[in-house]
């Protein structure tokens, strides 16, 4: 038996464990982020208890604040769609770094 080098490997094969992971978390987003408490939590509801929440800065910048989306009107809708955005983001990144870790060590690996 010889070994298939993973260039040679088949799409799902190569990519099958993320795919299955972007669907589980597209799946929970969809099914579990429009039923999240609005309630503060974290640093947010202990500022609320200990009553220093008015000290509170804004952040220097805002990218779907509250989980919303601009122009949807409809609160799980957009929650959800905010939800799909972080997901999205963070697969890419995710799948960049890898790629880059990869080309890293191949370069290194040629070079010695």
């Amino acid at each position: 038996m010889t070994a298939t080098a993973p260039s040679e490997r088949s799409f799902l094969r190569r990519w099958g464990w993320a795919i299955a992971g972007l669907v589980i978390a597209a799946l929970v987003v969809i099914f579990l982020a429009p039923a999240a408490s609005s309630d503060p939590d974290g640093l947010d509801r202990v500022a609320e208890d200990k009553g220093f929440v008015e000290n509170a800065k804004d952040p220097p910048y805002q990218w779907l604040t509250d989980y919303s989306i601009p122009g949807v009107d409809n609160e799980s809708a957009s929650v959800v769609l905010a939800g799909l955005i972080g997901v999205g983001l963070v697969f890419a990144v995710t799948v960049g770094l890898g790629a880059a870790v990869r080309a890293a060590k191949k370069n290194r690996g040629s070079s010695a």
